[in-house]
């Protein structure tokens, strides 16, 4: 849970790059792609970042543009990493605008429960992670090329000379 705005910001900041350029990844043929048929694909886990980044927020009652729940998926790889690019600074000029550190622990409806502002921001940004890595599953499996995130990828350690580290 977020204490206070200036840890989120330097979190989003860097948690925001590493989505985009995964998104800047995805051309729109990838957008299809799927584990399964009853699953996501990677269109849909990507627009699903997009407009998580407005809904969730929302419910707190801060205020900033963004794309609705029932705006549907786009076929364009570029608008929806442009769409979350407008969206995620959206987010964050928002909070930093509105909030001060104490409504990081004013309580907000999130789905049926409680939780503090601080709470949804640390939850907003593990969302981004979690799906993130669901999408670079997708991206391999389209044939695209993994960006890095956390660290070099089975292509740059080539690319360094290096094999990559068997784990």
């Amino acid at each position: 849970m977020y204490k206070h705005i200036e840890d989120f910001t330097a979190t989003w900041k860097n948690e925001t790059a590493a989505t985009l350029r995964t998104l800047e990844a995805l051309t729109d043929e990838s957008l299809s792609q799927q584990i399964t048929n009853d699953h996501r694909t990677l269109g849909r886990l990507a627009w699903h970042l997009v407009q998580t980044l407005h809904e969730m927020p929302t419910r707190t009652g801060l205020s900033f543009e963004g794309p609705g729940e029932d705006t549907s998926v786009p076929t364009s790889a570029a608008h929806i990493a442009d769409v979350y690019k407008r969206t995620s600074q959206a987010l964050l000029e928002a909070v930093e605008s509105s909030w001060k550190d104490e409504n990081l622990l004013i309580m907000s409806d999130m789905y049926g429960d409680q939780w503090p502002n601080g709470l949804m921001l640390d939850i907003i940004v593990k969302h981004e992670i979690h799906h993130r890595g669901q999408m670079t599953v997708l991206m391999r499996q389209a044939g695209l090329r993994v960006p890095d995130l956390y660290g070099p990828t089975k292509e740059q350690w080539a690319e360094f000379g290096a094999p990559a580290p068997v784990i």
